[in-house]
């Protein structure tokens, strides 16, 4: 697979990454103009630009790079490690780092009419869906046509099944505790930016309840939003989704939800 075709498989499955590449070169360097490598989110990378503490370096501000979604320009000398250099070749490289910043995964568990209804709205707002199910006949394209990926599976194999980044938005629009006791474990591990749970309060007790008898860690249920969504007294599947979503969108871009209002002085 070309560097090209990862690119474009990054693109295709939601992944977070930067590019790198060499821009300029100027005596001896390790690598010449051109030469790109991708530093994933969490760090790993695919191809080199040279490798040692140049290649170390370059990591960490695309790390950097990904958290502030600003692209860098940076230049490294090869002469005097004692100066601040990073190593002796004598020559100069500058590197171009690019934030492949993906779209935001919103994925469903969970296919009724709630789900549905997120889905909608989800994809309406910018997100990638995908949408899953423990039922075969749930998590399919006639019922939830915006979706771009579809997972029949337990819950517990939800990680799996799909890549969890932390641009991932997990919502469980499930059919009751059991099913959440059962899966929430394994979703816990995952870096997630956002595990919700559908359902009452009193249902939320009981299945945080049943997660601390299993040992499941009090730091890690309180990951769980739930009851999820914000408060506007929503009845129909749609208002529902509209409260979840509106959540969604305040914990990914830091809002209070606060009203807006304001009354003038008058």
């Amino acid at each position: 697979m070309t560097i090209y075709e990862r690119l474009a498989d990054i693109e295709r499955t939601g992944v977070s990454a930067a590019l790198a590449t060499v821009i300029r070169t100027e005596g001896s360097v390790p690598r010449r103009e051109g030469t790109k490598m991708i530093v994933l989110f969490d760090g790993r990378i695919e191809g080199t630009i040279g490798g040692g503490e140049m290649e170390s370096q370059v990591i960490k501000e695309a790390l950097l790079s990904l958290s502030e979604g600003q692209p860098r320009r940076l230049t490294y000398a090869f002469r005097d490690p004692e100066e601040g250099d990073v190593g002796v070749c004598g020559g100069e490289m500058e590197i171009y780092i690019e934030p492949l910043i993906m779209v935001p995964s919103l994925i469903i568990f969970g296919s009724g009419h709630v789900g549905r209804a997120l889905a909608h709205l989800g994809k309406w707002l910018g997100y990638r869906i995908v949408a899953a199910d423990d039922r075969a006949d749930y998590a399919v394209p006639e019922l939830i046509p915006e979706a771009q990926e579809f997972i029949h599976c337990e819950l517990a194999d939800l990680p799996d099944r799909v890549k969890i980044t932390p641009d991932s938005y997990i919502v469980l629009t499930t059919r009751g505790v059991d099913i959440d006791v059962s899966g929430l474990p394994s979703l816990l591990e995952t870096d997630a930016a956002y595990i919700g749970v559908i359902g009452s309060r009193r249902r939320w007790e009981t299945t945080a309840a049943k997660l601390r008898e299993n040992g499941v860690d009090k730091g890690k249920i309180k990951r769980v939003v739930s009851p999820m969504g914000l408060e506007l007294s929503a009845e129909t599947p749609e208002e529902i989704a509209l409260s979840i979503m509106a959540q969604v969108v305040l914990d990914r871009r830091g809002g209070t939800g606060e009203k807006m209002a304001h009354v003038p002085k008058l």
